[in-house]
């Protein structure tokens, strides 16, 4: 594989060392074995809609072959506009149906999807990924989701997705209909297509109901918390996905993957016990992605059987995030401790297990690198007590910076 490249390509009338450039994580998923459990959390406890469900289990040669592992949909969720920012898949069910898309032994994160800035990225990047060497799994346009595509591997593989465009959800909570799923794609696109909005008034023109898509609204009836002026069923709101952390057997080999082939920035990295960790960022965020030696997979306590060490959710505000641990708490969460070492960047954080015991990772604001790339020196970074959290915060000149959610909180 080409380790560095003196070319440059033109993304937008600016000058990069890739034909794409990654704007944000925008969404990822996990493969789980308690789907039913997990579906219930996901939805329930953290508060995401799904937007539409796949049956997977249709596209089984036959139906026993996977009678007993559960529901067979899969799941795609959202916490905003997007059609999706989080999907739950049946590990099982997956792992015997794809043929074309392998899943390595302890990847349990189905996908980690980086969008760019438009549709000539998606094609032009993946050309440019399988000139460097790369096995590309896919290109073309998922439906549900109407967004354009091309995946890959990374070393330990684990599923990449450098996607463009996403299906918007409005105030009626409705997905598209199944009709304008006509313009998925198996294959990597010509150039150019035809906008959305001519979709959209050809598919009126035939006479499709355009209010006919999945409208699932939240999983907890009933609107008991005061969330800053909003009724909510829960005392929080989740306002973004991501980071994700994950655990490789080649730290040097995965460091080297982000940067060279998603042109990510590496922000910080961090010793613990003797085992070097390394954040990245996709854009002023400290870190949107982790890389941890797998050695510390068992030091840690968590699953012996998953890549993923932990996903990650953010809440809208500091006070969201203490009422959220106490709505856990009250919900029976099995609460886990994970270093601060491990989540340079984010000041308070508390890690609860999904019913899969998959650590998800719960916090309210991430340190934002500036036009020097340059983070917060660690001895400017509050001493943070797990026991011991403050009623409230002092200000931070960074606070509630970054990408934000700024539609309604219900």
């Amino acid at each position: 594989m080409i380790e560095s490249t003196t070319a440059t390509y033109d993304v937008g009338g600016v000058l990069l060392e890739r034909p794409f450039k990654i704007r944000r994580l925008g969404h990822y998923g996990l493969n789980a074995m308690r789907m039913e459990e997990c579906l219930r959390f996901y939805t329930e406890d953290l508060g995401f809609r799904i937007s539409d469900r796949l049956d997977f289990g249709a596209r089984a040669e036959r139906k026993e072959d996977i009678a007993g592992f559960g529901d067979a949909g899969g799941y795609f969720m959202r916490h905003g506009s997007d059609h999706h920012s989080f999907v739950l898949f049946n590990k099982r069910v997956r792992e015997h149906l794809d043929k074309l898309r392998r899943f390595a032994p302890g990847v349990t994160m189905n996908q980690i999807s980086w969008q760019v800035g438009s549709l000539e990225e998606v094609v032009r990047g993946g050309e440019w990924q399988a000139s460097q060497g790369m096995e590309i799994q896919r290109s073309g346009r998922d439906m549900p989701g109407s967004n354009w595509h091309t995946y890959f591997y990374d070393p330990d593989g684990h599923t990449n997705e450098l996607y463009y465009g996403m299906e918007q959800i409005g105030w009626d909570g409705k997905s598209k209909p199944f009709s304008m799923h006509d313009r998925g794609f198996h294959q990597k696109p010509q150039l150019p297509q035809i906008p959305e909005d001519e979709e959209v008034r050809s598919s009126a023109q035939r006479g499709d109901d355009l209010v006919s898509g999945s409208a699932l609204r939240d999983a907890l009836s009933g609107a008991e918390y005061d969330v800053e002026g909003i009724m909510l069923p829960r005392p929080f709101k989740i306002i973004k996905c991501g980071p994700i952390s994950l655990f490789v057997r080649d730290l040097d080999a995965a460091t080297r993957f982000y940067t060279h082939q998603l042109g990510l920035r590496v922000s910080e990295e961090t010793v613990w016990r003797g085992h070097r960790c390394v954040f990245l960022r996709a854009n002023t965020e400290h870190h949107t992605i982790v890389l941890c030696p797998i050695e510390l997979r068992e030091t840690l306590g968590l699953r012996d059987d998953s890549s993923t060490l932990a996903a990650g959710f953010q809440v809208g505000s500091y006070r969201q995030l203490r009422e959220a641990r106490e709505f856990f708490k009250s919900r029976g969460a099995k609460f886990v401790e994970l270093p601060s070492e491990l989540h340079p960047g984010i000041d308070y954080a508390f890690h609860v297990l999904d019913p899969d015991g998959q650590a998800v990772q719960i916090y309210f604001s991430m340190e934002q690198i500036g036009w020097d790339g340059q983070t917060r020196p660690a001895a400017q970074r509050p001493d943070v007590r797990a026991d011991a959290w403050p009623a409230a915060l002092a200000e931070q000149p960074d606070v509630y910076g970054g990408e934000s959610l700024l539609g309604p909180l219900g």
